[in-house]
């Protein structure tokens, strides 16, 4: 089975010495990937570029396979077929990972800002902001582990559980000429028939939060942005196309 990477969707950055932020959207798996690469590249490309985040919804219900997944079980691909599930290739590693109901966010950042954005950065950021929601995480056990069918089936410290043992965020990353993008998946509401389809288990319960996704983004973006008093942010709209420096 051929799985496509990505498409031909593209946005060009020609704004510099500034720090992206990308109002929230829902893209299909294929169209999400294709402007987290392109985000990637023109975090590469322009030096001016600090980097840039992206909270995003994906249209449908998608499984996301880490670049590295060489195999998928043979009832994915059922699934597939019958149009219960779409697949994408996602650049980033680790296993595959569920897209329904969930919020999934996307960092691009030079090496020269690995140490201030690093996984225990962006957890400490998630953790405390979350906290401020009502919900507790703390990070994962695990230092190391093999490549999972189910990426939420295992717990690394680069991930995040709630206070009841169920893993909440995985992130995973991917390198490319001295920069990186990091991808994340906050389970907040997965579908329950379909995780149990596709891993033969359980899915986490919904978070016991009385805010939606775009509530929860809204207070994440906010979260992010405090305490950068040095960095100018632009916000980009994909929907209109417009730029706008915050205020």
């Amino acid at each position: 089975m051929k799985i496509i990477i990505n498409r031909s969707t593209k946005l060009i950055l020609r704004i510099g010495n500034q720090a992206l932020i990308f109002s929230t959207n829902n893209l299909s798996g294929f169209d999400q990937m294709a402007l987290d690469l392109n985000s990637l590249d023109q975090t590469i490309s322009n030096p001016e570029i600090i980097f840039t985040l992206r909270f995003y919804y994906w249209t449908g219900d998608w499984l996301s396979l880490g670049y590295h997944q060489k195999e998928i079980p043979r009832h994915w691909e059922k699934l597939l077929s019958n149009g219960e599930i779409n697949i994408v290739r996602r650049p980033s590693g680790g296993g595959a990972v569920l897209h329904s109901g969930g919020i999934t966010y996307a960092l691009t950042f030079k090496k020269t800002y690995y140490k201030i954005l690093s996984y225990e950065m962006v957890n400490n950021w998630l953790i405390q902001s979350f906290k401020e929601l009502g919900l507790k995480l703390q990070n994962g056990n695990l230092r190391k582990s093999r490549i999972e069918t189910n990426c939420f089936g295992t717990s690394l410290i680069s991930d995040l559980v709630d206070q009841d043992g169920f893993k909440r965020i995985g992130s995973a990353q991917y390198r490319k000429k001295g920069a990186f993008l990091q991808h994340g998946e906050i389970q907040t509401n997965p579908s329950r028939d379909l995780w149990l389809k596709l891993f033969k288990e359980e899915a986490p319960p919904k978070v016991n939060l009385d805010l939606t996704n775009d509530e929860i983004v809204h207070h994440l973006r906010n979260s992010f942005l405090e305490n950068k008093s040095n960095i100018r942010f632009i916000n980009i709209d994909l929907y209109n196309k417009n730029i706008r420096e915050f205020s």
